[in-house]
């Protein structure tokens, strides 16, 4: 699903904004404002980041750090070393060393193919976007070195400049969803044009950004909701056969009424689960199909605005987990 955080629709939008990513282009000699290409080198960089954490250096950093945490209690376990404490436990200093060394090595080469200078730039634009109050959608964990799901800064985040303000920041089109769509450039009368005045990029008319369905608002509301019903169902069902089990032993009908009732009450609870996993699950689908939609809306030149936390979470879950920090 390729949804760029800002697209060349969104950049062209403020005169200011797009001098200083060609700008920021030229120093890394990437065009930001061509999003196929964006899209290439995210996808690309992204594969790199994941090639420094898979290899021959991870795999002998982990199991020389296993293997030296556990060395002193394997030593205690062997009738061979234990005779020999603390002598026995001498080996265990280098592992660590190994280890500490050989993992120090995959996290430089994984820091450095985070500050890959195409990235750092990307990172740029995507920081003087969000200054001049643009749309962004989202922000790929990995882009900024979070782990899944974290909520810091990460290894390398995006860059915050100064607020500036609109009418500050040079001409923008219209908010998405305010113009007809159209695929075509409108070239700026000449005749209009002071001698003086500085040229002003050509706008285009985005194509509109389709409401969001109620079944995406509803996922928003009831994606963390929920969760536990197996976990109460078996609860429940344990206490209520333990509970008639031992109203049985002491001869109490009492007990063994209630132990019974509970087991119903187990199965209504497991009912409803499954009935909300399925819930969740077609709106979720709704979610996704929304996002979908969002990326075709970008790609045929709408500025999409920017993505709630959880749809945003969901993106990232779609794209796979992103690369740790």
């Amino acid at each position: 699903m390729a949804l760029l955080p800002v697209s060349r629709a969104t950049l062209e939008s403020d005169a200011r904004v797009l001098a200083t990513v060609r700008a920021i282009g030229e120093r890394r000699g990437v065009d930001y404002t061509d999003d196929a290409a964006v899209s290439e080198l995210l996808a690309e960089r992204r594969r790199a980041l994941e090639a420094t954490q898979r290899g021959p250096l991870v795999w002998v950093g982990g199991l020389t750090l296993v293997v030296g945490v556990l060395w002193p209690f394997l030593a205690q376990m062997v009738p061979a070393l234990s005779e020999r404490l603390p002598l026995s436990y001498a080996p265990a200093g280098p592992l660590l060393v190994v280890a500490a060394a050989t993992l120090s090595a995959v996290r430089i080469r994984w820091k450095r193919a985070l500050v890959h200078g195409t990235l750092v730039g990307y990172r740029e634009v995507i920081g003087v976007a969000r200054a001049h109050g643009l749309p962004v959608t989202h922000v790929p964990a990995w882009l900024e070195g979070r782990s899944y799901g974290g909520t810091g800064k990460g290894a390398a985040p995006v860059p915050a400049y100064g607020t500036v303000r609109a009418e500050d920041s040079g001409t923008r089109t219209p908010p998405p969803g305010s113009t007809a769509p159209s695929a075509t450039w409108a070239a700026p009368d000449p005749s209009s044009v002071s001698p003086g005045a500085a040229p002003q990029p050509p706008t285009r008319t985005s194509a509109p950004i389709p409401p969001k369905p109620a079944a995406v608002l509803s996922y928003e509301q009831t994606a963390d909701e929920g969760g536990l019903h197996d976990e109460g169902g078996c609860l429940l069902l344990f206490g209520g056969v333990l509970g008639t089990a031992w109203g049985v032993s002491q001869d109490m009908p009492v007990a063994v009424v209630g132990g019974l009732l509970l087991v119903p009450l187990a199965v209504r609870v497991w009912v409803l689960g499954s009935r909300q996993g399925r819930e969740k699950a077609r709106l979720r689908q709704e979610a996704l199909a929304y996002v979908r939609t969002i990326a075709a809306a970008q790609a045929a030149g709408a500025q999409a605005p920017e993505l709630s936390p959880v749809l945003r979470k969901l993106l990232e879950e779609e794209q796979g987990a992103p690369t740790r920090e």
